[in-house]
């Protein structure tokens, strides 16, 4: 069993992967094979009763690809962040369209993320999120 959710979120993390949108399918390109900063992303990444679209759990980085529907859920929408950020989570959210169109704009926002992230983690000797030395 998966200590960090249930068996049913679990399960429908899985169908989420072998369902990807086209702009998923694109960022995870980009993201998979630790291909940005050497650093290992999850697609549909099963947190509590909530499912990250990306996660890179060592770096406590969540990534959020917003479509047409998340309009009409802001509130479910701040629920999930506020939960992930109570996790330790930093929480990146773009549009599809923001994928579609501007997929460089949008790796250079997650790569000055990590950037960010790692100054701090150099500054303090921590990882983002935890009180432990990580190898990102």
């Amino acid at each position: 069993m998966h200590k960090r959710t249930t068996p049913k979120i679990f399960k429908h993390a899985q169908e989420l992967r072998r369902e990807m949108t086209p702009q998923e399918r694109n960022l995870h390109a980009q993201l998979r094979a630790h291909r940005l900063g050497n650093v290992h992303f999850r697609p549909q990444h099963a947190i509590g009763h909530y499912i990250a679209d990306f996660c890179a759990p060592r770096r406590k980085l969540i990534i959020e690809l917003d479509g047409s529907q998340h309009s009409e859920q802001v509130e479910y929408d701040a629920e999930r962040t506020a939960f992930f950020e109570s996790k330790g989570y930093t929480v990146l959210r773009f549009r599809n369209n923001d994928i579609t169109n501007k997929l460089k704009s949008v790796l250079t926002v997650i790569w000055d993320t990590l950037k960010e992230q790692e100054a701090k983690r150099q500054r303090t000797g921590t990882t983002p999120g935890s009180n432990k030395k990580d190898k990102g």
